[in-house]
């Protein structure tokens, strides 16, 4: 009888944890999804709606907001100008990232372990940290105002963590095929593309989600290098509009919606392998 009511006492204790996380996980849920529901909501409204935010605009939706973010805040050209940004910055952590990486995981020496321990230790740097003798240097190298200047700074940021990712990644792998590899001829950089690189892709997807998300989202540091409003990015060009705006909030909400869309399309389309090397990555 005692061992009974143990059971069950346990059996309730569980079920009660179990209701609390759900419990938890739907208010977080909630409170992440909350600004994105007002987002949408004040997007499609009209600049004479006077409605409360909570209020969809049911079937008197508009999207003249979208227009004049378009327009006025010249959210062409600073999509434009973040898709070149993103994607070269993006493509470039990838490849000297991996590279980097490569000896770092398959090679075992005090030097390796002090430039693992650097890595880590550059991801606790503020980048607004070394803002001015960063803008020091970029106008001396005429870099300042430039896509090259940002891509470099962006890229040299992103770096120590994706460095840090393909590492632990590369850890996990089994030397047997590369070993293989060695064995038939092929030299280090060719057992690097054609064996180890394919070996990679739930950590390239992983890197890929992160520092695109980072590099599109980037403000600060953009926000001093582009100086000029056709070589702005998206949060800057956006910060701009809003600011200028003044009370139109649902043509700032419809700027803010254009810059999520495509880092929102990218996540679910990489999802999948975003999960999986996360998961790995930990594991190793």
């Amino acid at each position: 009888m005692p061992e009974t009511m143990t059971s069950q006492r346990i059996a309730r204790t569980s079920s009660a944890l179990t209701s609390t996380k759900w419990v938890f996980l739907a208010i977080v849920v909630v409170v992440q999804l909350t600004p994105f529901y007002l987002a949408v909501t004040t997007a499609f409204k009209s600049i004479t709606d006077r409605s409360s935010l909570w209020i969809p605009p049911i079937g008197d939706a508009t999207l003249d907001n979208f227009r004049t973010a378009m327009t006025e805040g010249h959210l062409v050209w600073a999509i434009e100008n973040g898709l070149v940004v993103t994607i070269i910055g993006t493509l470039l952590t990838c490849v000297v990232g991996a590279m980097a990486a490569y000896p770092l995981a398959r090679r075992t020496s005090k030097l390796n372990s002090v430039v693992g321990l650097a890595m880590l230790g550059m991801l606790m740097v503020p980048p607004l940290s070394i803002l001015v003798p960063l803008y020091t240097m970029l106008a001396r190298v005429g870099l300042l105002n430039t896509f090259g200047g940002i891509i470099l700074v962006l890229t040299t940021l992103q770096l120590p963590l994706a460095i840090f990712l393909f590492t632990q990644f590369m850890r996990g792998l089994p030397n047997s095929l590369e070993e293989a590899a060695s064995i038939d001829g092929a030299g280090l950089f060719t057992t690097f593309v054609l064996v180890v690189l394919p070996s990679l892709k739930p950590v390239i997807a992983t890197v890929t989600i992160l520092t695109a998300t980072n590099v599109w989202n980037e403000f600060a540091l953009s926000s001093y290098i582009l100086t000029t409003p056709e070589m702005r990015t998206l949060a800057p060009a956006a910060a701009s509009f809003f600011s200028a705006q003044g009370n139109n909030f649902g043509a700032a909400a419809a700027a803010a919606l254009v810059g999520l869309l495509p880092i929102l399309i990218a996540y679910l389309f990489l999802q999948k392998y975003f999960v999986k090397g996360a998961l790995a990555g930990a594991e190793k």
